[in-house]
């Protein structure tokens, strides 16, 4: 039977203890008890001993009570009581304790992937927040690539972003080319580089070794069931920058808000999300301020487990979301591009969307000089950088020849690669299949310097796709500008620092005749004789924000080289008049929004000419999708465009209407 007043007393003493929704710390009244007589039994709950407080609290055992050491009263712990869990419980000033939540509490609130996994202590927080508070916030040195004004409106921007959502995507839309080199590179690189250092308030999802079994339950701690897109990385090869670790969640960051300022996808239906498999960076490793796991990263099976976990979580909870790759090491992009692209809606970033951005550039140099695009097959390459840019570059360059005319055999042929050894040749060993492709074997030099390499070869175009900084020389480019009218130069590194030349350089090495695009912006160019040569950025924005909407929008199986080709010439059909008249090889981004719907548009086009929609023949012909696919097939691509604008998400103020909680949710 239930002691029912045994009960009472307990509940009682429960309530003295605990205070539902308060911050206030409940606490217990110590009070005095007689002392009873040794072996006496005392009040009527049937305990044979009593307890003795004395003014601080402390008591002891009754005499002879058999216990041995005397025994200490120690209150109840004391615990705040929540009704909210998961980011309203974050969003909240009085339970949120940012990293300060430990392991247990996480689980228990819905904070599994909402923080960083490193939990810092009280201690530890006020120690950084002291620094803060004396010192400032962290300003760049000259040797990362920014300037402190840059960082000033990076500051000022997350902090509008953590207020007001609606501004901050109105001004990125408003003001595209002032605002995308602060919300994008080079500023966000040193951003993902001090990540630690900067941290304020999470955003997007961080998922780490340590949640290996736990990924598909945690994603339903995010608040969105709708997820239009989804960008990871792991933090491997952050830009030109290197291993970041979890720093680099700033880059999913970045390219999300650009998925929202240049092609419309809605600031609520998006997901960055960082892949935290550890850290060989010694430096993260060493500072106090690192928020991710502090050991070497795994590889091998282990690594490719956990990728495959995430990935199975992801498109699981959201099966229509477009998922992009952003900056995988060299090793590990290519193999992971081909393990999940052809059972899943995703692209990498790093080698499909530069690739396509790089052949619209040379498209669109062609253009300058007065020749189509087919004459392509006509050009010869020096690529300084094999890695996985490089190599995603060469390739779709390589099939761009191939659709132009030229066999297999003779599109390689017209392409020299370096890497941080010189030009590979056959008798490199140890090379990977997609750099043993194009290794040399005509019986050329192994190992050649590029000096060499430009000027045995008198190439039309010199790319650069190293991050190594500073290694197209003036020897280098005045041997480049040597052999052609108007030679084609790609500085294509970022961030800014990274770059393989500046346009100042290249341009007086060249005497001004280069057609010139670069990773990161570069002003124009002033001659001496006063003339003014464009300098264009060949940034994967004019790409990548596109191709998701369009494959978004007509729900694509894959996104496929077809696809991207339709990408790249999409770009270059926006060049005006102007532009070629001045040597400018992409368009202006002021007009970033119509840039991307037009590549939304001819990516749908050519999706369902590959049949690569989920739109079944059987569905109904009332249904939105099977009225796209009429719309696709019409091939009145205005008409499209129209329909892509409707779709695309505007900034603005709306009325706001109260519903209570569980209505309408």
């Amino acid at each position: 039977p239930v002691n029912t007043e045994a009960r009472a007393l307990s509940m009682l003493h429960l309530r003295s203890t605990v205070r539902s929704l308060s911050p206030t710390l409940a606490r217990t009244r110590p009070h005095k008890a007689r002392l009873a007589a040794p072996g006496a039994s005392v009040g009527n709950n049937g305990v044979g001993f009593v307890r003795a407080f004395d003014g601080s609290g402390g008591g002891r055992p009754a005499k002879g009570d058999g216990y041995g050491e005397e025994y200490t009263p120690c209150f109840q712990k004391t615990v705040m009581i929540a009704h909210k869990r998961g980011t309203d419980l974050l969003n909240d000033p009085v339970f949120n304790k940012g990293t300060g939540f430990a392991l247990e509490e996480r689980r228990r609130l819905g904070l599994d992937g909402l923080l960083p996994p490193r939990n810092k202590n009280l201690s530890e927080q006020i120690t950084r927040a002291l620094g803060q508070y004396f010192e400032g916030e962290r300003r760049p040195s000259e040797a990362e690539g920014v300037s402190a004004e840059q960082v000033r409106k990076w500051n000022y921007l997350n902090n509008l972003k953590d207020r007001n959502e609606g501004l901050y995507y109105k001004l990125i839309v408003d003001n595209f080319i002032e605002m995308a080199p602060i919300i994008y590179t080079p500023t966000v690189g040193w951003a993902c580089a001090n990540h630690g250092h900067l941290f304020s308030k999470p955003r997007g999802m961080y998922f780490s070794a340590l949640d290996k079994g736990h990924m598909d339950h945690m994603v339903y701690n995010w608040h969105a069931d709708e997820v239009d897109a989804i960008v990871v990385t792991d933090g491997s090869r952050i830009l030109g920058l290197g291993d970041l670790g979890i720093g680099g969640i700033g880059i999913s960051v970045g390219k999300l808000d650009l998925y929202v300022g240049a092609a419309g996808f809605h600031p609520d239906r998006v997901l960055p999300c960082v892949l935290d498999v550890g850290t060989n960076n010694k430096e993260l490793i060493n500072d106090p301020d690192y928020l991710g796991l502090r050991q070497p990263r795994l590889k091998g099976q282990d690594y490719v487990e956990l990728v495959d976990e995430f990935v199975a979580s992801v498109m699981q909870r959201w099966p229509r979301a477009i998922l992009q790759f952003e900056d995988f090491s060299t090793n590990n992009a290519l193999k992971l591009l081909e393990r999940y692209r052809y059972h899943h809606n995703m692209f990498n970033d790093d080698i499909q969307g530069t690739a396509a951005t790089a052949l619209s550039g040379i498209y669109g140099a062609l253009k300058v000089q007065g020749k189509k695009p087919q004459n392509i097959k006509d050009l010869k390459f020096v690529v300084v950088g094999a890695g996985s840019a490089g190599m995603g570059v060469t390739d779709f360059l390589c099939q761009a020849m191939v659709s132009a005319g030229l066999s297999q055999e003779e599109a390689v042929s017209r392409f020299y690669i370096l890497d941080a050894d010189g030009l590979i040749t056959d008798k490199r060993t140890g090379l990977d299949p997609n750099v043993q492709k194009f290794a040399r074997t005509d019986g050329v030099e192994d190992g050649m310097d590029c000096l060499s390499v430009v000027s045995m070869v008198k190439p039309h175009v010199l790319m650069g796709l190293s991050g190594a900084g500073k290694i197209f020389t003036s020897d280098i480019l005045t041997e480049f500008g040597k052999h052609h009218e108007r030679p084609i130069l790609f500085p294509m590194s970022n961030p800014t620092h990274k770059l393989e030349c500046t346009a100042e350089e290249g341009q007086k090495a060249c005497g001004g005749r280069a057609i010139f695009a670069s990773g990161s912006p570069q002003k124009d160019v002033i001659m001496e004789d006063g003339k003014v040569v464009a300098s264009c950025q060949s940034n994967n924005m004019y790409v990548f924000p596109g191709l998701a909407l369009g494959a978004k929008l007509v729900d694509t199986k894959m996104v496929s080289d077809c696809m991207l080709m339709a990408a790249a010439e999409a770009v270059t059909d926006l060049l005006t008049e102007k532009d070629l008249s001045e040597g400018r090889v992409y368009p202006s981004l002021k007009n970033i929004r119509s840039i991307s719907k037009k590549v939304a548009a001819r990516v749908m086009v050519a999706a369902d000419k590959d049949d690569l929609t989920n739109i079944a023949p059987g569905k109904s012909s009332g249904s939105r999708m099977w009225a796209i696919r009429n719309l696709i097939r019409d091939g009145d691509e205005e008409r499209l465009e129209r329909y892509i604008q409707m779709r695309m998400y505007e900034p603005q103020y709306e009325d706001i209407v109260y519903m209570p909680p569980g209505i309408m949710e």
